[in-house]
């Protein structure tokens, strides 16, 4: 099946090269354009999407300084995160009431390429691109999303790196340094030049903090390091300039200094900071390896032909304490108010060593007919994760130091090995009839996941598999949209689409996650006032829970998935932005909203969110979330806010979990003075007002969300 699947898609995707070739011999000039592989492209090509679309430019990026994703996502509208760190590290992102656990509902990109580290067979992988070094931010829902997969219920999230240049013998660079609270800085740099039809990029981004948590006793250290080095070579070649090759290199490695261990609710209202000394070890380490190779050929009259070979190694290993449910919480608690002379003895701190590798190959054929212009893809993609685990236990002494009193044997934890091998072949066609632009597709997906295991006393993995699973489904995701341009100012969007999510290894069942989306609604842009509306809804047939620690799952369950039945989501997402001028101030005004109602139409017991009733809500996904920034730009100072509000959700389906995330508003603010040209001087405040709130209640402990933090920041580019 693999081999015919791949011939077949080749052998189609050639003849319709070649045969494009023959019609375009006397082809004009192609513009110069390293490729930048986009899902939108920019805000202008927004109106011929069929459903709901955001860019977000690197003049927006720059206007708040932002390297938490959490923050730049508040203002996209359908959108929900739900925080962990308060860094944005480990963000977990839902659109359209998918559920935020591990951004394992939507399709996480970098330059279209899958960015998570194993997107078929562990979609709740700890992964996230760092979001500061990023040029421009996409973010596609509705029935245009098919395209992508493999996840088409939620939408699209892609994430641009920084672009080559094009201008002929140009060069760009910038240098950014900035300090700030609680240990706070942040050092980016990146130099580019363009010559002689041959452009590179280096960049470099790092950045850290002490923390803002309080552990009382050693060098309470609570925060992280990460580097990000970006290398880019590009050169276009050829008659007309029409090949272009770029090749994309990144490493980033971390140390970050977190725990899932929160507080009790007790200790959360005295002190909402404060961590407990058995998280003291508490250490994750990753490093991330990204290879990159995009080929385009640009010829005649729009033809287009796109290849991407890609391979991502990730290794990450999470030491950390397992024991954390509010039992134990407790315990730690009362230990630290009377610390006794023999200690707490027993304290599992478990290395969750995993190492994850993704690879594959993808391309594009743009065909433009007529009235129609027909894209044809394939993607043949592997990936898989590698858990290899094991636990070293501790003692709590009295005076809240920790002395390791056994040593685990790696791989007596977990001992097994999750892989995935997908073929995907998808053809999009934009009918064209005067003011209506009619969008269909059909996405084509071969997946086969295994689980392969080995006894955890057999660390060599040289005695024999226990366990060896494996499940071949095939699916058809078809999708249908229309724009209808009603006049300069307004433009109808409607759209129907299957939403489709594989089953990961650890599904017993092995059903897919499947659903039909509904939207229609409008954009507009009436008397300066620009942004859209639509409504948007969602029936499913099957909702996956994926099992994880951060979600309060066992041990023995973490790693497995769960079908929860039927679930309806409806709701509405509204934008407007409009600038007032006057003759020396611009004042930029924006405001989203989104409204969502979820409801399960079963009732079921839930590992993840307790005993589930038919009518209950999702757990994390807010009914009511607002937006507003406003700013105030003249020629060489501009300041900006941004008010994010986000009611009441529950964190389980439990008495105590109900509405167990209070509402709560947070103001960001920031200012900018430009000392000329080339250098200017900035101030940003995350949670200007000190707001304190519940981020989430992972493993029945309260994380707060992140206090009031100020940075500092210089920047000279050129």
């Amino acid at each position: 099946m693999a081999h015919k699947f791949l011939v077949s898609t080749l052998a189609t995707a050639v003849a319709l090269s070649i045969s494009a070739t023959a019609m375009a011999k006397d082809m004009g000039k192609v513009e110069r354009n390293f490729e930048q592989i986009t899902v939108i492209g920019s805000q202008q090509a927004i109106n011929d999407i069929p459903g709901s679309a955001t860019f977000i430019s690197d003049a927006e990026l720059q206007k708040f300084e932002f390297t938490d994703i959490s923050r730049v996502l508040a203002s996209v509208p359908g959108v929900y995160v739900q925080e962990e760190d308060g860094y944005g590290l480990r963000p977990n992102i839902g659109m359209r009431g998918t559920g935020t656990g591990r951004n394992d509902k939507i399709s996480v990109m970098e330059d279209g390429v899958l960015v998570a580290p194993a997107p078929y067979s562990a979609p709740s992988a700890y992964y996230f691109p760092t979001m500061g070094r990023m040029e421009s931010i996409e973010v596609l829902k509705g029935a245009a999303s098919v395209k992508y997969g493999p996840r088409t219920t939620g939408g699209v999230l892609n994430l641009l790196s920084r672009s080559l240049p094009t201008e002929p013998n140009s060069s760009t660079g910038m240098l950014d340094a900035a300090l700030g609270s609680d240990g706070y800085y942040k050092g980016h740099a990146y130099f580019a030049k363009e010559k002689n039809n041959t452009a590179g990029l280096i960049e470099v981004f790092t950045y850290g903090a002490d923390g803002f948590k309080d552990l009382l006793v050693g060098d309470d250290n609570t925060g992280f390091e990460k580097t990000d080095l970006l290398l880019k070579l590009g050169h276009t070649f050829g008659k007309n300039d029409a090949h272009n090759l770029e090749l994309k290199i990144k490493y980033s490695d971390e140390t970050s200094d977190e725990t899932y261990m929160g507080l009790t609710d007790a200790d959360y209202q005295a002190t909402p900071y404060r961590r407990y000394a058995a998280s003291q070890n508490d250490e994750m380490n990753t490093r991330h390896n990204a290879y990159q190779l995009n080929y385009a050929y640009r010829f005649g009259a729009g033809y287009e032909l796109l290849a991407t070979a890609y391979l991502n190694d990730f290794h990450r290993n999470w030491y950390k304490a397992s024991k954390v449910s509010e039992s134990y919480l407790e315990q730690y608690s009362e230990f630290e108010a009377n610390p006794t002379a023999q200690g707490i003895e027993g304290i599992a701190i478990k290395a969750n060593n995993r190492d994850y590798q993704a690879k594959g190959i993808q391309s594009e054929l743009h065909i433009p007919a007529g009235n129609h212009y027909i894209t044809v893809g394939m993607r043949y993609h592997e990936d898989e994760m590698d858990r290899f685990q094991w636990q070293d236990e501790y003692t709590l002494n009295q005076d809240l130091s920790m002395t390791l009193t056994e040593r685990g044997v790696p791989g007596s934890d977990s001992n097994r090995v999750d892989s995935a091998t997908a073929r995907t072949l998808f053809i999009q066609d934009e009918w064209t009839l005067d003011a209506l632009v009619i969008s269909a597709g059909l996405r084509f997906e071969d997946i086969t996941i295994t689980r392969e295991e080995w006894a955890k006393s057999d660390p060599t993995r040289s005695n024999g598999l226990t366990k060896n699973l494996s499940n071949d489904t095939d699916i058809l995701v078809p999708s249908l949209g229309a724009t209808y341009t009603v006049n300069d100012n307004i433009t109808l969007l409607a759209g129907i689409q299957q939403g489709y999510a594989p089953a990961a290894p650890g599904n017993a069942d092995q059903e897919e996650e499947k659903s039909v989306n509904i939207e229609f609604g409008s954009r507009y842009n009436v008397s300066g006032i620009n942004g859209e509306i639509i409504a948007f809804y969602s029936d499913y047939d099957n909702m996956h829970g994926n099992c994880t620690a951060a979600v309060g799952c066992s041990d023995e369950n973490i790693g497995d998935q769960y079908n929860y039945g039927e679930v309806a989501v409806s709701g509405v997402e509204f934008s407007a932005g409009h600038t007032f001028n006057t003759d020396t101030v611009m004042f930029p005004v924006k405001l989203t909203y989104t409204y969502t109602d979820s409801e399960f139409k079963n009732t079921f017991d839930s590992e993840i969110w307790g005993t589930v009733e038919k009518g209950d809500a999702m757990p994390y996904v807010p009914k009511n979330q607002v937006a507003l920034s406003m700013g105030a730009e003249l020629s060489a100072f501009v300041v900006h806010s941004q008010l994010r509000y986000v009611s009441d959700s529950h964190a389980d389906l439990t008495d105590s979990g109900l509405n167990a995330i209070n509402s709560r508003v947070v103001w960001d603010l920031a200012a900018k003075y430009r000392i000329d040209d080339n250098q200017k001087v900035y101030l940003s405040v995350d949670n200007l007002f000190d707001k304190t709130y519940i981020a989430n209640r992972a493993n029945g402990g309260i994380q707060p969300g992140k206090p009031r933090t100020l940075q500092l920041g210089y920047t000279y580019s050129f």
